[in-house]
């Protein structure tokens, strides 16, 4: 058994892409219409075959509510792993990424957290 796919809510497919992909610097790997909305999916560039991340409409009732209560918690939706959350942390804030939690050393992990401008709070680290 392996992870294939994982998700993350976003409001607007379009606007998540240009973050995730334009912004992040992930690579769109799929993108197929499903009815209204599409099974859209980015990858790593050093991963291209590896885990998808899809970029999953938040239409569902019970998405507002729970994402509201993760970002008031301050609670990361999914964790990224990055080579230096400091240098991650300096390119993505000089490209206007928001971070609600600058680097942290925590031991021997180093955590970093934004705002993916999708109404979620995303976490990077590094060991």
């Amino acid at each position: 058994m392996r992870i294939v796919t994982t998700s993350v809510f976003v409001d607007d497919q379009a606007e998540a892409l240009e973050f995730y992909a334009g912004t992040l610097g992930f690579e769109k790997k799929t993108d197929v219409p499903a009815g209204e909305y599409r099974w859209l999916t980015v990858v790593s560039p050093d991963a291209p075959d590896g885990v998808e991340l899809l970029l999953e409409p938040a239409e569902h009732p019970a998405v507002a509510p729970f994402r509201a209560a993760l970002v008031a918690d301050g609670i990361p939706f999914t964790s990224f792993a990055v080579d230096d959350v400091i240098a991650e942390h300096e390119r993505l804030a000089a490209l206007g990424v928001r971070f609600v939690q600058p680097p942290v050393e925590m031991g021997p992990v180093t955590v970093a957290v934004f705002d993916d401008t999708c109404g979620n709070l995303i976490q990077i680290a590094s060991m």
